[in-house]
């Protein structure tokens, strides 16, 4: 158990510090517990910098649940086109569907209720909690990860069950009753700002002088890192595939990494198999239709959270065949024009630019 004295030091430090130089956000200027349920969404494994334009717009298309609940889910992906991590859109989407149908259009107040939703699990849960309707919930992100670990010194594996538990424990004794929402935001704030995984600034850290890594000089140590697999690398060939002018383009199945999303047919290059033959496979395999390979377009690197592909896009000529969903659940020829009009997942954008669409 922590000490209450310490508890009480580590609150009133950070809560002052967090006065001081807490950055100006825009989720942090609304109490609307819609518009910061957004964000805590936005913000999961992405960046401040990254998530603002895309709040300011959602917010703008979205200002409340009900016109997020009846829009339709290819307009709420387009919205959220290039911040990645899909699922988060489409749980989003869900959510706001049941947050109307069951709950009067009004956000559950506790952490129970919100991971009642889809898309919420306990960090959110709590960030939401706290931040929206004053709850005393904890919050455990990456960056509490790392202020805890150091300033209690913690080496355990945080991945671990047993560690991550005594994280969410020490989480729960720090956070107060009065303003426990400033306090995780600090949390988050700090590091952020200044307890960096890397070179972490101590000497502007409010909690420094109680800090036991930085007091033993292994701030740069903990938490300890746990070495990452290698990711695996895919060779992915598509096909661009026209028909007196217009594309081909089909629709992803809903479930899954990039579900919901639409993208040039295509898929996996076998053993033995070259791109060409990759591309006029897939597209049969897929959507029924037979084409001929005109020229490659473009080589496109992705990288993935847990694994990477080399994307080759092959110009294509339609030779015969109706396209039929197999592997989709929508397929449409398009004009070229038109097709920033569907959200596409991000390394499409520069199959986009080689079209020159312009």
């Amino acid at each position: 158990m922590i000490d209450a004295s310490l508890v009480r030091k580590i609150r009133r430090r950070l809560l002052s510090w967090y006065d001081d130089h807490a950055r100006d956000l825009p989720w942090r200027r609304t109490d609307d517990p819609y518009a910061i349920w957004i964000s805590e969404i936005m913000l999961q494994q992405t960046q401040v910098e990254t998530v603002q334009p895309y709040y300011e717009r959602f917010l703008k298309r979205f200002p409340e649940v009900g016109t997020l609940a009846r829009a339709r889910l290819d307009t709420v992906l387009k919205l959220w086109e290039g911040l990645g991590y899909y699922s988060r859109a489409r749980n989003m989407h869900k959510a706001a569907k049941v947050v109307v149908q069951d709950y009067e259009r009004q956000l559950p107040t506790t952490r129970e209720g919100l991971m009642n939703l889809p898309g919420i699990g306990r960090y959110t849960a709590g960030a939401i909690a706290s931040i929206a309707f004053g709850r005393p919930e904890p919050i455990l992100d990456g960056n509490v990860i790392r202020i805890l670990s150091r300033l209690f010194r913690y080496d355990e594996n945080p991945k671990s069950p047993e560690a991550r538990e005594r994280l969410w424990e020490w989480a729960a004794r720090l956070v107060p009753k009065g303003r426990p929402g400033d306090f995780n935001q600090a949390m988050m704030e700090l590091g952020a700002t200044v307890c960096h995984r890397q070179n972490p600034s101590c000497l502007l850290c409010p909690i420094a002088a109680i800090c036991q890594a930085c007091q033993h000089g292994e701030q740069h140590l903990l938490p300890i890192r746990v070495k990452r697999k290698a990711r695996p690398r895919h060779t992915i060939a598509v096909g661009i595939v026209y028909k007196r002018g217009r594309i081909l383009i089909d629709r992803r199945k809903p479930e899954g990494l990039l579900g919901g999303l639409w993208e040039f047919p295509g898929g996996k290059q076998e053993p033995g198999e070259s791109l060409e033959e990759t591309v006029k496979r897939e597209v049969k395999e897929e959507l029924g239709v037979t084409v001929a390979v005109n020229r490659h377009l473009i080589t496109i690197h992705h990288v993935y959270t847990h694994f990477e592909i080399d994307l080759h896009a092959y110009v294509c000529k339609h030779v015969r065949g109706t396209p039929v969903c197999h592997e989709c659940t929508a397929v449409k020829w398009v004009w070229p024009r038109d097709l920033e009009r569907y959200a596409f997942p991000g390394a499409n954008r520069k199959i986009f630019q080689a079209l020159d669409l312009t």
